[in-house]
């Protein structure tokens, strides 16, 4: 595969110049004027176009490795991700039974989803308390989950939403 580079872009990539000297026989780098320059000498050679060509397996290796950077592998045990939660509670009003009603909001959820168990998650942020619900990678799969957890739980409706969050997931 060749790729090719405008001169003006050879000032900006000194791996270029480092390649292009290395590249050369070593009787081509020995020039006996004192401002020897491997840049200038390339876009003169070059008529403004720089020309690199790389292996095929190099491509592949840079391409395949970058996708493995912005893609989640799930390994084999328990994995935090970026994904989404239910929150089906969040008050800070009357203080004393604030983590017993984010409790019973978890717990009325479970008793009627039995599939979210281990997924109940109840916190304090002060002066707040959040319960929230799943383990969900996109936002599609969370708003399928909070449409159903509305139509079961009419009276929580208006608090219930999707929010981003670290989910976990486990892989045997």
């Amino acid at each position: 595969m060749k790729i090719t580079i405008l001169s003006r872009l050879a000032k900006a990539i000194p791996a270029i110049a480092i390649s292009a000297l290395l590249c050369q026989p070593l009787g081509a780098v020995a020039d006996s004027r004192n401002d020897y320059n491997v840049i200038e000498m390339m876009q003169t050679e070059s008529n403004g176009n720089v020309v690199i060509d790389i292996p095929e397996n190099l491509i592949d290796l840079i391409l395949h490795s970058s996708k493995k950077e912005h893609s989640h592998e799930i390994k084999p045990g328990i994995n935090k991700l970026s994904g989404f939660r239910i929150q089906v509670f969040s008050d800070g009003r009357n203080q004393h039974t604030l983590e017993a009603r984010a409790k019973a909001r978890g717990s009325a959820i479970l008793a009627k989803f039995p599939k979210y168990r281990g997924q109940i998650y109840t916190y304090s942020s002060s002066p707040n308390w959040y319960t929230r619900v799943g383990n969900f990678r996109t936002n599609s799969e969370a708003n399928a989950a909070l449409t159903e957890l509305k139509r079961a739980f009419p009276n929580y409706s208006s608090e219930m939403r999707v929010v981003k969050s670290q989910i976990v997931v486990v892989k045997p």
